[in-house]
C-alpha cells in the first residue's frame, strides 16, 4: 500500500530551508550585534549552509528616493556604492540576481543563510528583507464562458461605475499608460491587441521582452491567465469593453508558473515600469502578511511619491477584520476591496421523501436567475459524487440532468460547481463538513443550494434507503444592492492603523480576456471573481481620471476616486464598516467632474492610550477647491459621541487655492471601552458632501493573536509560518480531524513567544505513528492571560491508493 498526500491551502509557500520545530523569522540573536548592524527581517538558521534568496537595501537612496527629498541621486553614483557591497557579498560567495536603484535601493541575492549574519556587518547595507512569495489574488479558477454565453449581465461592472458615462464624456483612457504587473498577457488577444504598441513590457521569469502566460508545458496547473483577464478588466476593446479601452498597455511577468512569484521580480517589475514611463500601475497580487514595510510596499510608496498612481488588490481573505495582506498595506497606494454588482435573493426548500425535513437550505450561489428557477420545474435525480474536487470523483457516474450532491473541503466551492457543470450536472447540492452555516459564493456555474452537515447527514441516509430523487422550491425573496465580497481581505493595517482598502469596485463574477491555450482556439473569455478583478478596474478609472484631468497629481487621483466614492450597504442595509468598503464603491464621472477634494481621503487617529480622562491629538487635512468661485465649507464628525473633533465652523478657501485645515481630536476615555471605534468627518459647501473615513483606537488595538498562516510541504514534512503580532505566552500547531473537529496532536509547541512571523513543522505522525487515511485540519493556537485564539489552516488529505 502507497500513500499519496495533498495538501490544499490558500497560498502557496516558499518551500522553508533547515526548518526547526518553531523558530522566529524576526531579527536574529547574536552575542556580538552592534548597533552599527543593520536590521533583518527574516529568520536564519546560523548552523545551515543552505541557500536561500534575500533582498538587501541599501542606506544609499535609490534615484526617485532622493528626487522626492529635493535631493540628487546618480545612477553612476549609486551603482558605485552597490557594488562596493555587492562585492562583499560576493567574498562570501553571494549570488546577486536582480539590482535596483530607481524606486529601491539594492539588489537580490542568493547566500548561505550562515552567511547572512556577516551581511548585517557590511557598511552600506541598511536593512535585509525575505524574498516573500507573492500569489495573485483571485478566489477561484476560471469559468470559461463560450461566445454563445454572453450576456450584457456579464459585461455590466464597468457601465455600474459609470465608465460608460465617462465615454461618453470623451473620456476613454487615451494618451495613459497603464503597467500590469502580473502573470504576463497576451497581447495576441483580439481585445487587447490594440492596446500594445512594439514595445510590450518585460518577462522578468524568462528575462525577455515577450511578456506572454504561462502555458501549460509539462503540468497544465503551470498555465496561467490572470494577467490577461486583469489587463481586459482595464483596456480590452472588443467583445469584452475595458474601463479605459483607449489606454496604452504595458505587461510585466513577474509571476511565473501557477501564477506565483516573489519579491524580487515584484520590485524589478516596479522599477521598470516606473522608468518606462507608466502612468497608472496595478498589481493584483500579495502576500498573507499584515505588514506596511515590507521591501514591496517602500517600492510602491516610492512610485506613487514621483507621479505614478499604483492601484493593488486588498486581498482574499476576509471577511474578518486585520486580514488585508502586502502590498496592500501600502501607505500610499490605492488598495481596492471586492464588491458584488446588485442581485436578487431567493429562499430555497428541498424535499425527498415524506416527513424528512431540511430546514438549512439555502441558495449559495447560481449563475443566473434563470437557471436557478428552473429547479423547480421537475424532479431530478440527486447524485453522490464526494468532495466533487476532480475528475476521478465523476468517473463512472452519470451526472447529464441532475443534481451533484457534494460535501464540503479541500477545495473550493467555484471549482466543486465547474467540475459539476463540466460533468453535465443541472444544479448541486453541498453540505457542510463541520456543525455551522456555509458562505454564500455568487456566481457559481451551477444553481448550487447548501445545508448543513445535519441535513446532509439526512440526504446521505435518503440515498442509502433508495430515495434517489429531490425537487425544489426556490422562491424571489429580495433584491440586494452592491454588497461587499466575503472574500475580500479587511483592514486596518498593523503598525500604521491605516484604513485599509481605500476604495471598493466589482470583483465578483467579472467577464474578461483570457488565453485558452488551445492552438485551435486561442483566445477566449472567462469569469473570475476576487480583489485582482476589483484592482483593475480602478487602475482604469485612474486612467479615465487622468485622460480628463492631465495636471493632476497622484494625491489628486486617489482623492477624487475616494472623495466620489458610493458607501455600500449590507443586505439588511447596514453601512459596511470603513474597513470593509474604505471610502465606498468608485464611481468614474463623479471623480472626473469633482471641484472639490479632501486629502488624504481618510484618516486613521492612531493609538489614545490615557487610561481614564481626556486625551487629545492634533491632525490636519488640506481642502482643495478646484472651481473658479470662492467656497465656504461646513465640517461636521459624526461618530461615538465620546469622540470629539473641534475645528473651525466655517471654512472660506479662494478659487483654485488649497487650504489647510487643522483639527484637534479629543477621545474621553472614560466614557469609551477599549477597541476600535469608526467615524466620519463631513465636508460641505452646500452643493457636494464629500464623506471623509475615520478609525481610531482605545487602548490596545484588537488585532487577532494569530494571522497569516501558511503551509507547504518540505520532503516528508509539513511545514508552515504563522503570525503572532502581540507574542504569546503559548503557541500550538494542533491537528484536528477535519470531519468532526476532534483534536487529534499538538505536535509543535512554544512558550513566550515573540512578536513577529514564526515556523513551525510537524513531521506528520501521531503518537509516533504515520497518519492513517483521512483528513486533518492544520490550525495555529495562541493564548496570553485568559485570551485563547485559534487560526484555521488548510486540510491535508491522505489517500490509501492499493497498487
Amino acid at each position: 500500500m502507497r500513500q499519496k498526500l495533498q495538501l490544499l491551502s490558500i497560498y502557496v509557500l516558499i518551500i522553508l530551508l533547515s526548518v526547526t520545530s518553531f523558530s522566529s523569522l524576526g531579527f536574529a540573536s547574536t552575542t556580538n550585534q552592534t548597533p552599527t548592524f543593520a536590521s533583518l527581517h527574516l529568520n536564519v538558521n546560523e548552523s545551515s549552509s543552505e541557500p536561500i534568496t534575500v533582498i538587501v537595501e541599501l542606506e544609499e537612496e535609490s534615484i526617485l528616493q532622493a528626487k522626492h527629498k529635493g535631493k540628487y541621486q546618480s545612477k553612476n553614483h549609486l551603482k558605485e556604492m552597490r557594488e562596493k557591497v555587492i562585492t562583499e557579498v560576493k567574498n562570501s560567495a553571494g549570488k546577486v540576481n536582480q539590482e535596483y536603484d530607481y524606486v529601491f535601493s539594492g539588489f537580490s541575492v542568493e547566500i548561505a543563510q550562515n552567511k547572512i549574519l556577516s551581511l548585517l556587518a557590511v557598511p552600506g547595507v541598511k536593512a535585509v528583507y525575505a524574498n516573500e512569495t507573492y500569489e495573485v489574488n483571485f478566489d477561484n479558477k476560471e469559468e470559461i464562458i463560450d461566445s454563445e454565453s454572453f450576456s450584457p449581465m456579464m459585461m455590466d461592472s464597468a457601465p455600474f461605475i459609470g465608465s460608460n458615462e465617462a465615454w461618453d464624456a470623451g473620456f476613454t483612457g487615451d494618451g495613459v499608460t497603464v503597467a500590469v504587473i502580473d502573470t504576463g498577457a497576451d497581447h495576441t488577444h483580439p481585445d487587447l491587441e490594440h492596446a500594445f504598441a512594439d514595445y510590450k513590457g518585460w518577462d522578468f521569469v524568462d528575462n525577455d521582452n515577450d511578456p506572454q502566460e504561462t502555458p501549460p508545458g509539462g503540468d497544465p496547473e503551470d498555465a496561467t491567465n490572470h494577467g490577461s483577464h486583469v489587463s481586459g478588466t482595464i483596456a480590452a476593446n472588443g467583445a469584452i469593453k475595458g474601463v479605459a479601452p483607449d489606454a496604452t498597455l504595458l505587461a510585466y511577468r513577474v509571476l511565473g508558473p501557477g501564477g506565483s512569484g516573489t519579491t524580487q521580480h515584484v520590485i524589478a517589475g516596479i522599477e521598470l515600469a516606473v522608468e518606462d514611463g507608466a502612468d497608472v500601475m496595478n498589481l493584483s497580487l500579495g502576500a498573507t502578511v499584515n505588514n506596511p514595510d515590507y521591501a514591496t510596499s517602500i517600492a510602491l510608496d516610492t512610485a506613487m511619491a514621483n507621479g505614478v498612481v499604483t492601484v493593488t488588490s486588498n486581498g482574499n481573505s476576509g471577511p474578518t477584520n486585520w486580514t488585508v495582506g502586502s502590498p496592500g498595506t501600502s501607505r500610499e497606494a490605492i488598495s481596492v476591496g471586492a464588491t458584488q454588482l446588485p442581485y436578487n435573493l431567493y429562499s430555497a426548500a428541498i424535499s425527498t421523501s415524506d416527513g424528512v425535513e431540511y430546514p438549512s437550505a439555502k441558495v449559495m450561489g447560481f449563475p443566473s436567475d434563470e437557471e436557478l428557477l428552473a429547479l423547480n420545474e421537475e424532479e431530478f435525480e440527486l447524485v453522490d459524487v464526494g468532495l466533487a474536487g476532480t475528475a476521478e470523483d465523476f468517473e463512472g457516474k452519470d451526472l447529464e440532468g441532475k443534481i451533484a450532491f457534494m460535501q464540503r473541503g479541500n477545495y473550493a466551492f467555484v471549482n466543486k460547481a465547474i467540475n459539476a457543470a463540466n460533468a453535465g450536472a443541472i444544479g448541486a447540492v453541498i453540505y457542510n463538513n463541520v456543525a455551522g452555516a456555509q458562505p454564500e459564493v455568487p456566481g457559481l456555474a451551477v444553481p448550487t443550494i447548501m445545508t448543513t452537515l445535519e441535513d446532509g447527514e439526512k440526504l446521505l441516509a435518503e440515498l442509502e434507503a433508495g430515495h434517489n430523487t429531490i425537487t425544489f422550491d426556490i422562491a424571489f425573496d429580495q433584491e440586494v444592492d452592491e454588497t461587499i465580497a466575503d472574500f475580500s481581505s479587511r483592514g486596518p493595517v498593523m503598525d500604521t492603523w491605516m484604513i485599509k482598502p481605500d476604495v471598493s469596485a466589482p470583483g465578483v463574477a467579472i467577464v474578461s480576456t483570457v488565453p485558452t491555450h488551445d492552438p485551435a482556439n486561442p483566445h477566449g473569455y472567462a469569469s473570475m471573481q476576487g480583489t485582482s478583478m476589483s484592482a483593475p478596474h480602478v487602475a482604469g478609472a485612474a486612467a479615465l481620471v487622468l485622460d480628463a484631468n492631465p495636471d493632476w497629481s497622484v494625491d489628486f487621483v486617489k482623492a477624487a476616486l475616494m472623495n466620489t466614492a458610493e458607501s455600500v450597504y449590507d443586505k439588511d442595509g447596514t453601512l459596511y464598516p470603513h474597513n470593509s468598503q474604505g471610502a465606498g464603491s468608485i464611481r468614474v464621472l463623479d471623480a472626473i467632474q469633482t471641484d472639490t477634494l479632501v486629502t488624504p481621503g481618510s484618516h486613521s487617529f492612531g493609538v489614545f492610550t490615557k487610561d481614564s480622562g481626556k486625551e487629545v491629538q492634533r491632525q490636519s487635512f488640506t481642502i482643495n477647491n478646484l472651481s473658479n468661485e470662492r467656497k465656504n465649507y461646513s465640517l461636521e464628525f459624526t461618530g461615538h459621541e465620546g469622540i470629539k473633533v473641534q475645528t473651525s465652523k466655517n471654512l472660506y478657501v479662494q478659487p483654485g487655492k488649497t487650504q489647510d485645515i487643522n483639527f484637534d481630536v479629543q477621545v474621553d476615555t472614560s466614557n469609551l471601552e477599549p477597541g476600535y471605534y469608526e467615524g466620519t468627518l463631513l465636508l460641505s459647501n452646500g452643493d457636494q458632501t464629500v464623506e471623509v473615513p475615520t478609525i481610531l483606537f482605545v487602548q490596545e488595538p484588537d488585532y487577532p493573536m494569530l494571522s497569516g498562516l501558511d503551509l507547504g510541504l518540505s520532503g516528508s514534512d509539513l511545514v508552515g509560518t504563522v503570525n503572532v503580532p502581540g507574542g504569546a505566552e503559548v503557541f500550538n500547531l494542533r491537528i484536528r480531524n477535519a470531519n468532526t473537529g476532534e483534536l487529534l496532536a499538538e505536535p509543535s509547541s512554544a512558550t513566550n513567544v515573540a512578536p513577529g512571523v514564526h515556523r513551525f513543522s510537524w513531521d506528520m505522525t501521531i503518537d509516533g505513528e504515520p497518519l492513517v487515511p483521512g483528513s486533518y485540519q492544520i490550525n495555529a493556537y495562541a493564548k496570553t492571560g485568559v485570551n485563547e485564539f485559534e487560526l484555521t489552516g488548510g486540510v491535508l488529505t491522505i489517500n490509501a491508493d492499493i497498487d
